[in-house]
């Protein structure tokens, strides 16, 4: 970021290529892979979540979405009720999510995850 205007940071988050982007979903690691992959890891569909922080906290789940426009991320279990009684995902930011187990079967994510140590 350049300016240290929240306007401006915020507009620069929004109008970033995808390419950044993918930068900003990313969440830390539990433990007992931090010392195998690093601190933190871009999330991808099929990686095993906790969420930390929210409403929600506590519940485990595997991410069937990551939405790199909103920056979000959709757990399974986790729902929101609509006022006419139907359930809808919740979205939830990486940041508010813990990693506890990694969905390697592409080999070219587990080379990366594992060069990046």
């Amino acid at each position: 970021m350049v300016s240290k205007q929240p306007r401006k940071q915020r507009k620069a988050r929004y109008n970033a290529p995808l390419h950044v982007k993918q930068k900003y979903v990313s969440a830390p690691l539990s433990k007992d892979l931090r010392s195998k992959y690093g601190r933190s890891a871009r999330v991808a569909v099929g990686d095993k979540v906790i969420v930390t922080r929210g409403d929600h906290a506590g519940t485990k789940g595997e991410v069937e979405v990551v939405s790199l426009k909103n920056g979000t991320i959709v757990v399974e279990g986790i729902y929101v009720t609509k006022a006419d009684g139907t359930e809808v995902p919740r979205p939830i930011y990486p940041s508010n999510v813990t990693i506890t187990d990694l969905n390697l079967d592409d080999k070219q994510r587990a080379a990366r995850l594992s060069k990046s140590r």
